[in-house]
């Protein structure tokens, strides 16, 4: 059953992270640090602040705090000024934490809880936890990228208007 838990686990943050990679591979240098205003995010922002999450919650996480002496969170959101391949460096070296941590799980040591910010946990609420929290700033990346390119968009999910045409191919392929 862990197991089971674990490869579902592991296939959603990859549907994720593709909707994101979709959206980060259409994008020109200058999209990453367009903000609608001075409240919001740029998407620069959100994955410097996706990928040191990650590093910190999944590097050494069962001797470690997950909340690392070493993140400054409060830097994540300040305007960043990396080039677009740094940006996807980043966010790989994040993705490729997360995934390395995931694989290293199994029977014998899924239930040992783990520290965040100084209490212990299980570990699956702290995969919950991520479950809910990368998605959402992926919606953000989306939603961002959608506005810069408007008209240039290419979907990273199912087209407008073509969700009838989705459905009939999911069926012919799950026959």
């Amino acid at each position: 059953m862990i197991q089971e838990y674990l490869d579902n686990i592991r296939t959603q943050f990859k549907s994720y992270k593709k909707v994101a990679d979709k959206t980060i591979g259409q994008l020109e240098k200058e999209d990453f640090h367009w903000q609608y205003n001075d409240e919001s995010n740029s998407i620069a922002s959100i994955i410097i602040h996706m990928s040191q999450n990650m590093l910190s919650r999944w590097t050494n996480f069962f001797n470690s705090d997950g909340e690392k002496s070493w993140r400054d969170r409060d830097n994540e959101f300040e305007k960043q000024h990396f080039s677009k391949q740094e940006l996807i460096n980043e966010w790989e070296k994040g993705w490729q934490c997360l995934f390395e941590a995931l694989d290293s799980l199994n029977e014998s040591n899924f239930n040992t809880p783990i520290k965040i910010r100084n209490k212990e946990v299980k570990l699956i609420e702290t995969i919950t936890r991520q479950i809910a929290h990368y998605p959402y700033h992926i919606g953000q990346i989306a939603y961002i990228g959608k506005m810069i390119l408007n008209d240039k968009w290419q979907t990273a999910s199912i087209p407008k208007g073509k969700s009838k045409e989705f459905i009939q191919q999911q069926f012919k392929e799950n026959i």
